[in-house]
């Protein structure tokens, strides 16, 4: 085989010299919130070759890779990569990376038609004008209102400045491209308006629905900026309700009682709510004689419209005669007729009165013959009653035609806000027109997140239309009240009986708490059982008759002494078979007393038997005379089976301490020491917070009774 050799001769080739990169953005401005960029890298002293930053080399070997590394480090690699820029990014872009980028060697920046950047210390102008609706719709409670922000004269659509706030954007670009910082306590109330607003009606672009009655808001909408004559007319309203200023105040009329100072406002809120045909909730604590300030209302109204139809004022049962018993004292000149029965003619009744009294179960029962008549006004009194939206009472409510609506109640919610929706759907409907929105926007912040920021927005919507006085801020019309908890520890053997069950009881209730809203009633059942064995295990089993209650020689102990001095004494219990037992015992040691519970047919003449002086102690169920007396020639009170509703011992203990007692008030609460009793005692105290935090604007948040509560009592 033969081989071939081929010789070959390198040739050397000159490559040109590598030119210096220079990087250059250009930024095409479409709007002061919009640009667009393009990155390049451009080589020789006049720019003529250019390729796009991360493309191939298509310029021949001269680009320098080793210096456009060197440039490329000094750039943020997040702005390297970004081709638009928008919003908050474009502001950034134009007042902070642009600038930095023009101090870099090697990089050159180009703006085609660059907007106005600088900014303006100018305070936002915000104007609310009334919308007129079209006249083919129809008309309802609420108002549409233009809503328009302008900076330095320039105008912001309100969808862009909400979108800035909510992202948290410190600044808002104007459309020359001047922009605003959105730290600025006018943004801030426009955000609340508008959130508040939302609520209840979705905004629509530039617009804003505010319902008729929502004075709380139209009161917010003067603080927030401009409104227009027909917006000014609500917000006048609106803040004189809301501040209590600047309203009539017109004399009483027809009254035989002089008003105090606090009661005298209530008349004046009372008529400014009449006058303006809106609702509200008279919440003043207990004992401060809202009775008085209704009939004051109410002998003002007849006194100015004479015509129009009477009054209704529904209230338990246990409260009617209370009711025509005061408006004989107070108010002499009102024809008050009672309607008592179910077959009473409520027609009848109604033609010349100026009060109609009913019950709540005949309203219930007789919902289309009241619904029938045109009431000039509808007064719910223990509005709590119809705290359930989902009763048949509070449905027979809702059906009656009345142009004035007035909750009265010491106690506007016991457990959730749902009850308190109840009662403001009745009086002020326009306010929380929907219950499952209301549980959305607002129970579910409030009640589980503690938001504080709904809940001063709720607050602030509700106050024009709730009307509250506390004791201690009329201190000066009442005397001292004394509350003290009296720990009772059980025998031995009462003990024995209570331990053994409860230990035989806690495994099971523990298992039932698994499935909380199934097993309700059983763990109810429950905790009764243990309740009556901490006050006396007879009340459970028989056998245990000759046990005794160390609940029951406290109180005999405490009774004799008190009574000897020349004091009364009111006596509660949730439990009619434990009262019935406390007077056994106080009638063989020598202690006459008088008893009220459910089944007490001659109410009147059992009260007046204590009034009378005849018996110093009034043993009362709790159920039925924790609302409606008026027992102020008590000074003492006991409440023998403490639980976890504050509002309802609250209202018993306000049966002796409210206006009209002259003597220092004693109240004391026996708790069986180591039993249920004591640790109920602990969740009843946080329960009360969450009434505090809404309705007096203090205190913590709280939840209602849950399964978490329920472990809580059976854990160690």
């Amino acid at each position: 085989m033969r081989h071939l050799t081929v010789r070959t001769e390198t040739t050397a080739i000159e490559l040109p010299e590598p030119l210096t990169p220079t990087l250059v953005l250009t930024v095409t401005w479409h709007t002061a919130t919009k640009a667009a960029l393009a990155w390049t890298w451009e080589y020789g002293d006049d720019g003529s070759r250019s390729c796009a930053v991360g493309s191939r080399d298509p310029l021949g070997g001269v680009r320098d890779r080793a210096a456009e590394r060197e440039i490329v480090a000094q750039v943020a690699p997040a702005l390297l990569g970004t081709t638009t820029a928008t919003d908050g990014e474009a502001l950034a872009l134009a007042i902070h990376e642009l600038p930095h980028l023009r101090t870099l060697p090697r990089v050159r920046v180009v703006e085609e038609e660059r907007p106005d950047f600088r900014e303006v210390d100018a305070a936002p102008e915000i104007s609310f004008d009334l919308v007129e609706p079209d006249q083919d719709k129809p008309v309802t409670d609420w108002f549409d209102l233009a809503v328009s922000v302008r900076v330095s004269g320039e105008a912001i659509p309100l969808p862009d400045v909400l979108a800035a706030l909510t992202l948290g954007l410190e600044f808002l670009v104007l459309p020359s491209g001047m922009y605003v910082t959105t730290d600025r306590p006018e943004f801030d109330r426009l955000r609340e308006v508008v959130a508040a607003a939302a609520e209840l009606h979705d905004h629509d672009g530039e617009r804003i629905a505010v319902g008729r009655q929502d004075l709380g808001l139209w009161a917010q909408l003067a603080e927030t900026g401009l409104v227009d004559a027909q917006v000014a007319e609500w917000v006048r309203r609106a803040e004189a309700l809301r501040d209590l200023t600047d309203i009539p105040r017109p004399e009483p009329r027809g009254l035989a009682t002089e008003l105090r100072s606090y009661q005298r406002e209530g008349f004046w809120w009372l008529a400014f709510l009449w006058q303006h045909g809106l609702g509200g909730i008279l919440a003043d604590d207990m004992g401060l004689g809202k009775t008085l300030q209704v009939l004051a209302l109410i002998a003002h109204a007849r006194a100015e419209r004479p015509d129009e139809g009477p009054f209704l004022v529904v209230a338990p049962t246990s409260v009617v005669t209370a009711w025509a018993d005061e408006s004989t004292r107070h108010a002499p000149g009102l024809e008050v007729r009672v309607a008592s029965r179910r077959t009473d003619d409520i027609a009848e009744l109604a033609a010349g009165a100026d009060v109609v009294v009913t019950t709540y179960t005949l309203l219930r029962l007789a919902q289309e013959e009241y619904a029938a008549i045109a009431w000039a006004g509808l007064v719910l009194d223990e509005a709590q009653q119809v705290k359930n939206h989902q009763s048949k009472t509070y449905t027979a409510v809702r059906t009656l035609d009345a142009p004035f609506r007035l909750a009265v109640t010491g106690t506007p919610f016991e457990n959730r806000l749902m009850e308190l929706w109840s009662l403001l759907s009745i009086t002020v409907p326009g306010l929380y027109p929907w219950p499952r929105r209301f549980a959305d926007k607002v129970v579910r912040p409030i009640e589980r997140d503690a938001d504080k920021v709904v809940l001063d927005r709720f607050r602030a919507r509700v106050k024009p239309f709730l009307l509250r006085r506390t004791k201690e801020l009329v201190a000066d019309d009442l005397p001292p009240k004394q509350e003290q908890v009296l720990p009772v520890e059980l025998t031995p053997r009462h003990r024995k009986i209570y331990d053994t069950h409860l230990a035989k009881e806690r495994q099971r209730i523990l298992g039932l708490v698994e499935d909380f809203d199934r097993n309700r009633v059983a763990i109810f059942s429950a905790l009764t059982t243990l309740r009556q064995l901490a006050l006396d295990p007879a009340l459970v089993d028989d056998e245990h008759e000759r046990v005794g209650s160390a609940k029951l020689d406290v109180l005999v102990e405490h009774l004799l002494e008190i009574t000897a001095e020349g004091h009364r004494a009111l006596v509660f219990s949730q439990f009619t078979s434990f009262l019935r037992r406390v007077r056994a015992r106080l009638e063989e040691s020598g202690i006459a007393t008088t008893y009220l519970d459910g089944a007490t047919r001659d109410r009147s003449a059992v009260i007046d038997d204590f009034r009378s002086g005849s018996a110093p102690v009034f043993l009362i169920s709790l159920k039925a005379g924790g609302v409606g007396l008026t027992l102020t020639e008590a000074d003492y009170v006991f409440v023998l089976d403490p639980w976890w509703n504050p509002a309802a011992e609250a209202q018993a203990v306000d049966r002796a301490h409210r206006i009209g007692q002259t003597k220092h008030v004693h109240v004391y609460r026996l708790v069986a020491s180591d039993t249920v009793e004591e640790k109920v005692m602990e969740l009843k105290a946080r329960k009360a917070e969450l009434f505090a935090q809404v309705i007096d604007g203090d205190g913590a948040m709280s939840t209602s009774i849950g399964a978490e509560d329920i472990r809580g009592l059976f854990e160690d």
